[in-house]
């Protein structure tokens, strides 16, 4: 059945119900950790579904409840008011499917990564992610961990610019962390992430690392993305906007943007494959590892 298996066809032929009828697959944009396949469906309350199969071992095994992680987290998702996907079915183990996989709702909207009004549209992202830090998350099973060891980060040889900038910016991100609210996060929130629709942003998709944790670090994970395909004064602009909307609810510390920064320095930095995926061209490694010294000098600068 195109590109699942007849395994994990046979699973949702099952959840859909012997009245209802696969019609096509298709591997959606994108799809980088793990692979998101677009079923259209007849017969069906939905027309459109997605199936998120986790074929990246490595993850499994230090993560081997990846399936249940999502499903948590689009369970508290669906509190903030903007759609995400609705959970239908899943397979923990890959018993069922031959590797863990959920099949959920396929929600309406498309990725934009060259808005035609940049200030509005990093105004609606920022709004947005003041929304999902709304949500309670204390009871949460999941918590907030750091990718790597910042301890045992060095200063990048591919860098051009001054040793002194990463060796400060290293001393910030190795001291002890600073006292902030802790509450729901997305853990990957960045623009490939959010879909618009008549110029709003409608839907927030990918929560398979959601956890309870400090705001800072989906402010700073969105702000290395931005850094990266545009520049510094893209990302300053969506911080700018998230204090404006999170008010005195949030206090700014650049120490979670270094950490951010951290989550890309193992191996040297590249284009992201979702970037070109979604029609974002011209970029080179080399732009890349510019950008990124640009934006640790700016936060030391801070």
């Amino acid at each position: 059945m195109g590109q699942i298996s007849k395994k994990m066809a046979n699973w949702i032929q099952k959840i859909i119900g012997e009245k209802s009828n696969i019609v096509s697959v298709e591997q959606m944009k994108g799809s980088t950790s793990s692979i998101l396949y677009h079923i259209h469906v007849e017969g069906y309350r939905y027309k459109e579904l997605v199936v998120r199969q986790h074929n990246n071992w490595e993850w499994l095994k230090e993560e081997p409840d990846l399936v249940l992680h999502e499903v948590g987290s689009l369970e508290l998702a669906s509190k903030v008011r903007i759609q995400s996907p609705e959970v239908l079915a899943y397979d923990p183990t890959g018993e069922e499917c031959g590797s863990p996989a959920i099949l959920m709702t396929k929600v309406v909207g498309d990725v934009k990564l060259k808005p035609k009004n940049m200030s509005k549209w990093l105004d609606s992202m920022a709004e947005t992610l003041v929304k999902i830090h709304s949500i309670d998350a204390k009871d949460f099973s999941w918590k907030y961990f750091s990718y790597n060891q910042v301890n045992q980060i060095e200063v990048p040889s591919w860098s051009s610019i001054s040793k002194h900038y990463w060796e400060k910016a290293l001393e910030i991100a190795q001291s002890p962390r600073p006292v902030e609210q802790y509450t729901f996060i997305h853990r990957d929130y960045h623009p490939t992430n959010i879909l618009w629709e008549d110029g709003e942003v409608c839907s927030v998709v990918d929560w398979v690392n959601a956890c309870y944790g400090p705001k800072g670090v989906d402010i700073g994970h969105c702000r290395i993305n931005l850094a990266m395909l545009y520049n510094v004064e893209v990302a300053d602009e969506f911080l700018e906007a998230y204090i404006s909307h999170a008010g005195e609810d949030f206090q700014y510390n650049p120490y979670w943007d270094i950490v951010s920064v951290s989550d890309f320095l193992v191996g040297p930095p590249e284009v992201y494959p979702g970037w070109k995926a979604f029609g974002f061209t011209g970029l080179t490694n080399e732009m890349i590892k510019e950008r990124i010294d640009k934006y640790v000098m700016s936060l030391v600068n801070k």
